[in-house]
């Protein structure tokens, strides 16, 4: 699974985009570079009912952003990306070519 397909995923369970999830953790202080990952998986299984694996994605985004290693984009693997920018506004806002460009803005 791509990167971007759990953020995805992520949508499709909470019907938050990852943009509206960050914010929402930032509201708890949980941007704050201090916080553990181990606090922001435990608000997500039990405010969003997401897994460890999803949730880590998200823990990604707040702690790096939306940019990700371009090891996997361009590749035909399972867990090829088409950019290392991080689409955050939601699948129905994505540009019909993939995430690309900025992430519609930073985290």
């Amino acid at each position: 699974m791509s990167f971007q397909a759990y953020l995805d995923a992520i949508e499709d369970k909470t019907g938050l985009t990852p943009r509206e999830l960050v914010a929402l953790a930032g509201e708890r202080g949980f941007d704050d570079p201090a916080t553990k990952a181990g606090v922001i998986i435990d608000w997500l299984k039990q405010d969003h009912g997401l897994g460890r694996g999803h949730a880590m994605a998200l823990v990604h985004v707040l702690k790096k952003g939306p940019k990700i290693s371009a090891k996997h984009v361009g590749t035909s693997g399972s867990h090829r990306d088409e950019s290392d920018t991080l689409w955050l506004d939601g699948k129905r806002n994505r540009p019909a070519s993939g995430a690309g460009g900025d992430g519609g803005g930073q985290a």
